[in-house]
């Protein structure tokens, strides 16, 4: 059986994926203690790790785990902090103290020389020239491993999200390929939110104490009506450009700006990539289709693909946020496992 190790797991998004196409998570490390419990709480035989890797060692985790080198079926999972390499224009300071972590990761897989890699970015990451995806993938290839890569949408695998990531799938044993998308209607808004009798109708600001944890960012009285008049399934900020109260002094006559930001979500099509900020009305097309108010918690979660069942545990909206906006979508990564179970039966 293929077993993994899940570095910078988080919330344990990756890790329900594989473990839901059939590959055993040893453990998931991760630096953020805050993660710690949603992780534990749904991978329970699973082994939380609480490190740093640029202070971790690989003769730690071989103490800690009983890793042997050079197991055709260990997995290496390497989900690197992705925001230095966004192709979105924003601030880099605060992220570039993480941008290099997949060399760390790189020091791993060079002790342990593992079966299987496998490593899900932003797709900036395949894009830039300082990127260190680059040498790496000189080194592996240097190592004996095949590798494929490429940039793959999540809506194609059943995820009712337009999420673009970087995918790079190698191994040292045989020849692998990335996944095929698959057929059919692609899920929609509708078909993952729509069922009022579970997501029930609230109002900003509602606190939901429960284990759904179906609460929403509170909105200010100026907010409320802007949403209010913003049209229903898929309504922008253009509905009210020329209200004087309503409008925002930043995008007068900029109406082809950030035509997203404090717009609605559109009933039957995907969600736009949900991000940690995904709560904020004012930070995306974060807004509920038709009810007056940004995304709960737990929708954010039902549009990553998480299930019903998986349990978000933390005391704070923003940190719950960030949990699931930082997740690799389970139902991506159960088709990256299903493909990496797919090579062991193809031809070497």
């Amino acid at each position: 059986m293929l077993k993994a190790v899940d570095f910078f797991c988080g919330g344990g998004g990756m890790s329900l994926g594989l473990s839901q196409a059939g590959i055993d998570i040893i453990a998931g490390i991760d630096n953020d203690i805050s993660v710690a419990p949603t992780y534990e709480a749904n991978h329970k035989s699973s082994l939380f790790l609480n490190h740093d890797i640029s202070k971790y060692s690989p003769q730690e985790l071989e103490n800690d785990l009983n890793l042997a080198k050079n197991d055709d079926n260990l997995i290496f999972v390497g989900c690197s902090p992705c925001q230095y390499w966004s192709l979105i224009n924003t601030d880099k300071n605060k992220s570039k103290k993480t941008a290099f972590l997949l060399s760390y990761f790189h020091d791993f897989v060079k002790y342990f020389n593992p079966g299987y890699i496998l490593i899900e970015n932003v797709p900036g990451m395949s894009k830039r020239s300082d990127s260190p995806i680059n040498g790496f993938k000189i080194s592996i290839e240097s190592m004996g491993y095949f590798f494929a890569d490429g940039v793959l949408d999540c809506s194609d695998f059943g995820v009712p999200q337009k999420r673009k990531r970087y995918v790079l799938i190698a191994s040292r044993v045989r020849k692998v390929s990335l996944p095929k998308s698959k057929k059919g209607k692609r899920p929609v808004l509708r078909d993952t939110i729509g069922d009022y009798k579970y997501f029930t109708p609230i109002s900003p600001g509602t606190v939901d104490y429960s284990a759904k944890f179906h609460s929403t960012a509170k909105l200010s009285l100026l907010n409320i009506k802007r949403i209010k008049a913003t049209p229903v399934d898929g309504g922008t900020r253009l509905a009210w450009k020329d209200n004087s109260e309503l409008q925002l002094q930043a995008y007068i006559g900029k109406d082809n700006c950030f035509r997203d930001v404090y717009a609605r979500l559109f009933w039957d099509k995907p969600s736009p990539t949900i991000t940690t900020k995904f709560i904020s009305y004012s930070n995306g097309r974060f807004g509920h289709p038709e009810q007056n108010r940004a995304l709960s918690i737990r929708e954010g979660a039902a549009i990553q693909s998480f299930p019903k069942g998986y349990k978000i545990k933390s005391k704070s909206m923003t940190d719950a946020a960030r949990i699931i906006g930082n997740a690799v979508p389970p139902r991506f990564a159960r088709a990256l496992g299903k493909q990496i179970l797919r090579s062991q039966y193809e031809k070497k």
